[in-house]
This record gives C-alpha cells, sequence and structure tokens, in this order.
C-alpha cells in the first residue's frame, strides 16, 4: 500500500532511547522500573479521492517512530466497497523497507516489477521486500464486498537495504494458546515459527480471544512490542486498550497477559528489537540521508513520468518498472505521481 498523502511528513529514527516505565518502590526499599503500557491512537487518512477507503494509521506518530524494525503501520475497514469503491493503489515505488500485508476480509490483487502476481487473502501473509527498489499495485478483487485488513512497513537495517527486491506468500498456521487461537506469520512465537524472510528479529501474530479469554505469551524481554486492537477491547498491564488503538511495550517485558473483556478481541501483535540505526522515511521510501530520498524520488519521477527535465541520478536507472503488465485497465491516469518535497531539507520532526 502505498503513502497517499500529498504532504507526507518526514520521520528520522534512532535508537528508541530510554524505555517508557513507571518506578515502583518495593518492599525492601529498591527502586524497579515496570514497562508501562503507552497508547497510541490512530490518525485517519483517506486512500485517494471524496470516495476513497479510509485508513487508521497509528505508525508513525507523533509519540513514536518505530517499534523494533516495524516503521508503519495502516489499518482499515471493515468497510463496503460498494461505499468506498474499495482499494485501488495505482503503481508506486519503495525502497528500503518490506511491505506486510493481512487480510481479516475480503480480496486484493497484488502485482509487481519482480513478475509477481498474487491474491492477497484472509489468513495468509503477502510479504514484499523491496531492497534496493520495486513497484507495485493493489487493487480489490471484483468479488470482494467487505475490505478489512492492515499493511505495515519493516524498515531494512543498513546490512540488508540494497538488496534485490522479492516476493513471497505464504498460509499461516492456526494454533491454540490458552484461551488464544493464534496464527503467527513473522518471527517465532508460543512454539510455531512463520516460513517469512526476516532481515531483523521480528514477530508478528493475529490473536482471537473469546469475551473473558485470556492468554499468557513468552516473549523476548529485549524486544520492544505493540498490540494493535482490530474489534473489542483488551486489558494489558492493567490497562484496557480500545478498538483501533496501538499499545506500546518497551524492553523488559518476558511475558504478555491478555485479557478479554465482555466481548470477543481480534489483534494484532508485533515486535522486535529495538533497530538501532538512524533512519529517515519519506512517502514510500525508507533511506538514510535527504539527498538519498531526493534521488529515489528523482529516479520514480523520471521513469513513472516522465517528468521534463528530471532523470534518473547515476546508479539508479531502471530501478523501478512502473508499468506492470496487467494494470492498465485498472489504471488509466498510470502510476502514482509522488509528492512534491518541501523547500528544506529532509529533517527529524519536532
Amino acid at each position: 500500500m502505498s503513502n497517499l498523502e500529498r504532504d507526507p511528513a518526514e520521520v528520522t529514527e534512532c535508537s528508541n532511547g530510554l524505555p517508557v516505565g513507571s518506578a515502583t518502590l518495593l518492599a525492601d526499599g529498591d527502586v524497579s522500573l515496570t514497562p508501562a503500557v503507552q497508547v497510541l491512537e490512530p490518525r485517519e487518512v483517506p486512500l485517494g479521492g471524496p470516495r476513497a477507503m479510509t485508513v487508521r494509521r497509528t505508525l508513525p506518530s507523533k509519540q513514536r517512530s518505530l517499534i523494533g524494525a516495524w516503521c508503519f503501520l495502516d489499518h482499515y475497514g471493515p468497510e463496503a466497497v460498494e461505499a468506498t469503491g474499495g482499494m485501488r493503489v495505482p503503481p508506486h515505488p519503495h525502497t528500503g523497507l518490506q511491505t506486510v500485508s493481512w487480510l481479516f476480509e475480503g480480496e486484493i490483487e497484488h502485482r509487481d516489477s519482480v513478475g509477481s502476481h498474487a491474491i492477497v487473502r484472509p489468513g495468509e501473509l503477502n510479504l514484499m521486500t523491496a531492497g534496493r527498489g520495486i513497484s507495485h499495485s493493489e487493487v480489490s478483487t471484483p468479488e470482494t464486498t467487505m475490505l478489512h485488513g492492515a499493511q505495515l512497513w519493516v524498515a531494512l537495517p543498513e546490512a540488508e537495504r540494497h538488496r534485490l527486491p522479492s516476493f513471497e506468500s505464504h498460509v499461516s498456521q492456526k494454533v491454540a494458546v490458552g484461551d488464544a487461537r493464534m496464527q503467527v506469520f513473522m518471527g517465532r512465537l508460543a512454539g510455531v515459527e512463520a516460513e517469512a524472510l526476516m532481515l531483523t528479529e521480528l514477530v508478528a501474530a493475529q490473536i482471537d480471544l473469546p469475551a473473558g479469554g485470556t492468554v499468557e505469551l513468552e516473549v523476548s524481554a529485549t524486544h520492544e512490542h505493540g498490540v494493535l486492537v482490530d474489534s473489542g477491547r483488551v486489558s494489558i498491564l492493567n490497562r484496557v486498550v480500545e478498538q483501533h488503538e496501538l499499545a506500546y511495550l518497551a524492553p523488559g517485558c518476558p511475558t504478555i497477559a491478555l485479557s478479554a473483556g465482555d466481548e470477543p478481541v481480534r489483534l494484532l501483535l508485533i515486535g522486535g528489537e529495538p533497530l538501532g540505526e538512524k533512519i529517515l522515511m519519506w512517502w514510500n521510501f525508507v533511506g538514510r540521508t535527504h539527498d538519498e530520498v531526493v534521488a529515489y524520488r528523482a529516479a520514480w519521477q523520471a521513469e513513472a513520468l516522465g517528468e521534463p527535465g528530471t532523470l534518473a541520478p547515476e546508479g539508479l536507472e531502471n530501478l523501478f518498472v512502473p508499468t506492470l503488465p496487467g494494470t492498465e485497465h485498472f489504471f488509466e491516469g498510470g502510476p502514482l505521481p509522488a509528492p512534491t518535497l518541501p523547500t528544506v531539507r529532509l529533517k527529524p520532526r519536532p
């Protein structure tokens, strides 16, 4: 999925700093730092024109740019395709990241510049590794009446961000843990290991709890985690997290206990080791410097739009393939143009 904001904020992030926590006075007088829950509320972003589908974005936010290497989280639906027109995202570029597509309802047709053609279905991971550069399109299928799901991005570490692009799809195994039914689609959790390509230590899973149900999961205490509530409400460390909110847990939690309220809960658990690298994210590009992002944009505009006076910078020629076979009948206007760059150098948001 593309970031279709007309004026996307630039995000710079280095190591995640001190953990969020609260000081607790123990019986012997010692002070313990107990990881607390930071709740991130979503902001609504329309994907296109007046009848566009709206997504709820919780990463990046003013409070937090990363959870592990997870740098972007859009959550959408359930929305009737008849009312919104569904998802129709023209060919657009990505660099330096992986896109993780996960559906609860509906289907999306994916095509990309490495020749992949896949249908994203509920319970199946679609993972696109952009590496040095890729372009893709996403369109909800004609059979889809309701669309409901999430797309996440993973920032690639320095050692992997220039790799060749690739695409893969995997069906996730359903397992029972406590009162929960769970599908692990990235990394390892509760003895289940996903098949997906991981270039940094990550975890991602869908967890479903019945009303009043509980589950306690062993996790890496050196990782940070996030819990996105899709439906219902859940209690984490005695903090109630409402529908559509994203709860952040700093490193220091060896287990995560989840308790459903008086209705069933569906959520996504994500996490990973803190990235510990300085990144710069603007529009659909993850890079490291202002000049690098400017070069990516120029390469896309030259190749996809034939923008007058724009040439792909040396070394970035043919980085993207903007015309994807089979998409011509979907996108009469052609590939998606990049937003205008700000008039100042890209810098950390305040």
